[in-house]
């Protein structure tokens, strides 16, 4: 038999040690690159490891997200961990099984085949104990070499811990106040906030420190300065609060931006200098097609993390180490780096519990900040936390976007030509990438230069692009996207990439094409998808929502559906949507189904599929980036409303489980289809559809008012 191909995460780690290490107290360290940032996978990863091992689960510890011991595995994106990083671990832990074992047969004489383990023991083929186990033997393993594959995992039959709901390990800490990087305290910790520049450019003329050291009330206030870059440093929280908040009053600035918030909308993206290409098949609408054209928008939204960022940065004997709630740690350790001027190897990050963003939030730039403000107060610990007005204003947002979908259709209303055209700013900006930078970098001495935008390609499931492509049954299709050069607001990474917006606008217009055909919705799906995992989420989505017993609509009363496969090679996800519409949209009921493939732990993936589907529905139905002026001015819980817990509808979720098949990336696949289902279902509820998102108060009296409906 040949050995499997290894996963890129173990290709780019090719060392067993890297992954695995027994430790004293008859434990096992796991290591992973990737990190906990709300989707359970500390635990889903540890349940592997302990799979393969044979191990109890209580004796395998999962560190993630340390430059120190663990694997480089980049940023924890794109719901890759499970699908990369515990497919690395599943045969890390079935090779290092395997060399224990032929290690244990040696010293007792017999052949490999001729053992068993149980809860890390040896035994005979006839169920004596052996005396020995893997603690015995490991020390004579070299864990140092690279992997082969030679390990065989087991199949799913076999599986005692994968599969089960087992209890979040993050979990009880975050509960009673104790599991976030905000809680973490060092011996004479320091705490430091900052004033920021207004925006790209912005120069800082004059600074008025008397005034902000008697408004902070420490004398000992200090003040960090380097260029445009300001930090308040105390040994009272407060105190660096009050400087912070004083600093905006005693500061003057010049070389402002200006900004005008319609010009930024998706729809007024439609022209502006881009970077363009194609990507699909050459095609012609047939000969007397009818064509169908629609155009869908979204505007920028924040991540709205319900914690601000912050860091932790001692520097100490010339070396730097970093506490982090980020998404990448050895990306972190090189931005860093690079950012000081100071070799990565003495850099050291590590990774805490934060409060989540699903994408780039602030917590790299918080680190940065941490960093510099350390490296000028050296042998400090210095603890920066963002405030709740900067962290709205200064994250990375998700770019706005508008996509125009063009139809040509058949005499039997089937699509026989389709093109989806998009445009974007780029949803990657992360630090050390080609178009990525540290926020505090613009601040200082020699800023970064403009540089051109880019954006996730295909074969990493894309970026503005990122299921633009529908999966159903056409002949020719095809994506034209517009990489919008440049935004007055940093963008990146949020929840899905271009994801939602492509999917609100793919299903909407099958709801559209649907109609025009005189087909119900569900039914026209499924006349053009041949997929059978794909059929089987629409087929047993439309069932769980009582589809067939769905009214003409017009009504006020809506329900709608919409399918996607994020990415178009991870999992597959239907959502059906119940709404009642007036001036607001009230969510009434939501039902999912999903095939993930190999479930590890079914209560975590339910969670992340009933997370995505509220998350979604915030996006869809709230939220909205507000700009003026200097920059974003919704900066607050008011100005950026999010779904509240008053407004969350009841969630079905249900799991199609074809173990047979590996395990899929399911963190992101809820959100699109989610935001697809609710533009369909209000499009039922109104009898007319709403294209542009947030489908709020507002779009929802225009839309009244156009069809004289208004009530």
């Amino acid at each position: 038999m040949n050995a499997p191909a290894l996963p890129l995460s173990l290709t780019s780690n090719p060392s067993l040690d890297r992954w695995i290490k027994f430790e004293d107290g008859k434990t096992v360290r796991v290591a992973s690159g990737k990190v906990e940032i709300g989707q359970g996978i500390v635990t889903a990863l540890a349940q592997i490891a302990a799979e393969e091992l044979d191990i109890p689960l209580d004796q395998v510890n999962l560190l993630a997200g340390s430059t120190e011991y663990g694997p480089d595995e980049l940023y924890t994106s794109s719901s890759l961990s499970i699908m990369v990083s515990g497919a690395s671990i599943r045969l890390v832990c079935a090779e290092v099984r395997l060399l224990l074992t032929e290690q244990a047969a040696l010293r007792l004489n017999c052949a490999p085949e001729d053992l068993s383990v149980q809860d890390g023991a040896f035994y005979t083929d006839d169920g004596q104990a052996t005396g020995l186990d893997y603690w015995d033997v490991a020390p004579a393993l070299d864990l140092s070499q690279a992997p082969t594959g030679r390990g065989v995992p087991k199949p799913a039959a076999q599986h005692k811990i994968v599969g089960q709901s087992v209890p979040r390990a993050d979990l009880p800490a975050k509960l009673t106040g104790g599991g976030f990087l905000h809680d973490f305290t060092r011996p004479g910790m320091l705490h430091a906030r900052m004033l920021r520049q207004p925006g790209p450019g912005a120069e800082l003329v004059s600074l008025d420190e008397d005034a902000i050291r008697r408004a902070s009330r420490d004398p000992e206030l200090q003040v960090v300065r380097r260029a445009n870059f300001v930090a308040f440093v105390s040994a009272a929280e407060h105190a660096a609060e009050r400087a912070a908040e004083a600093a905006e009053a005693n500061a003057q600035w010049r070389n402002v931006r200006d900004i005008d918030q319609i010009a930024q909308d998706g729809p007024a993206l439609i022209g502006k200098p881009s970077i363009d290409k194609t990507i699909g098949d050459e095609g012609t609408p047939p000969p007397g097609s009818k064509v169908v054209e629609a155009t869908y928008s979204r505007p920028f939204i924040a991540h709205a993390s319900l914690g601000p960022s912050a860091a932790i940065a001692e520097y100490k004997d010339q070396h730097m180490t970093v506490w982090s709630h980020g998404q990448g740690m050895h990306p972190l350790r090189k931005n860093v780096a690079v950012g000081l001027g100071i070799p990565a190897d003495n850099v050291t990050c590590h990774h805490m519990n934060g409060p989540g963003c699903y994408g780039h939030n602030g917590a790299d730039d918080a680190a940065y900040d941490a960093a510099i403000i350390a490296h000028a107060l050296p042998g400090t610990s210095i603890r920066l936390q963002w405030r709740r007005k900067e962290e709205f204003r200064y994250e990375p947002v998700s770019p706005s976007m508008a996509v125009t979908i063009k139809v040509a259709v058949d005499n039997q209303g089937k699509p026989a030509d389709w093109t989806s055209e998009i445009w974007s700013g780029t949803h990657v900006q992360r630090p050390g990438t080609t178009s990525g930078y540290l926020l505090a970098a613009d601040a200082l001495e020699n800023p970064p230069p403009p540089v051109e935008p880019t954006d996730p390609p295909e074969e990493r499931g894309g970026g503005g692009t990122r299921n633009a492509m529908p999966l159903y049954d056409i002949p020719a299709k095809r994506i034209q996207h517009h990489l919008i050069r440049s935004l007055p607001v940093r963008t990146s990474a949020l929840r899905g990439l271009g994801a939602p917006t492509n999917v609100f606008a793919v299903e909407g217009m099958m709801d559209q094409l649907a109609e025009l055909a005189g087909m119900d919705p569900v039914a026209y799906r499924l006349s053009i998808m041949s997929d059978t995992r794909a059929r089987a989420v629409i087929e047993r989505t439309a069932a769980m929502a009582s589809w067939s017993s769905r009214g003409p609509g017009g009504e006020g009363k809506g329900l709608g559906i919409a399918f996607a496969r994020y990415k178009n090679s991870a999992s597959y996800s239907a959502v059906a949507v119940a709404v009642s519409v007036d001036v607001e949209v009230r969510l009434d009921h939501v039902w999912s189904a999903t095939d993930a493939g190999l479930i590890i732990n079914p209560d975590g993936l339910r969670n992340q599929l009933e997370g995505g589907i509220i998350q979604a529905a915030s996006f869809a139905l709230k939220e909205r980036v507000l700009l003026e002026g200097d920059g974003i001015q919704s900066r607050d819980w008011d100005s950026y409303p999010i779904l509240r817990f008053s407004e969350v509808p009841p969630v079905d979720v249900e799991l199609i489980q074809p173990n047979e098949h590996p395990s899929l990336g399911v963190g992101e696949c809820t959100v699109a289809p989610t935001c697809a289902a609710i533009g369909n279902a209000v499009a039922h509820a109104l009898g007319q559809r709403i294209y542009d998102m947030p489908l709020d108060r507002e779009r929802i009296i225009a839309s009244l008012l156009a069809s004289g409906t208004g009530r």
